[in-house]
């Protein structure tokens, strides 16, 4: 058994920390979709749990400007190496 699990018990916790880690937050019912917003960085995901994964992205790559695939790292390629059906 795991000691933490993505369900919707943990959604409140991970919009309290994005609070508190100063990131606006909101859930926009016409698109059904939750949003996050520091300064001019905006994050979009279906879930509380996929913003925190957004941000933290954002957070680790640490970016000044907005480049395209400012997020991206290829190397190494673990998804084709952790996941089969990855080629």
């Amino acid at each position: 058994m795991s000691d933490l699990a993505a369900h919707l018990n943990v959604y409140n916790t991970v919009l309290v920390i994005l609070q508190r880690k100063g990131f606006a937050v909101r859930f926009d019912e016409s698109h059904d979709c939750w949003y996050a917003k520091k300064g001019e960085w905006k994050f979009v995901a279906d879930d509380p749990m996929q913003l925190m994964g957004l941000v933290g992205i954002y957070e680790h790559q640490a970016p000044k400007n907005k480049e395209e695939y400012w997020w991206k790292i290829d190397e190494p390629n673990l998804l084709s190496r952790l996941d089969p059906r990855v080629k």
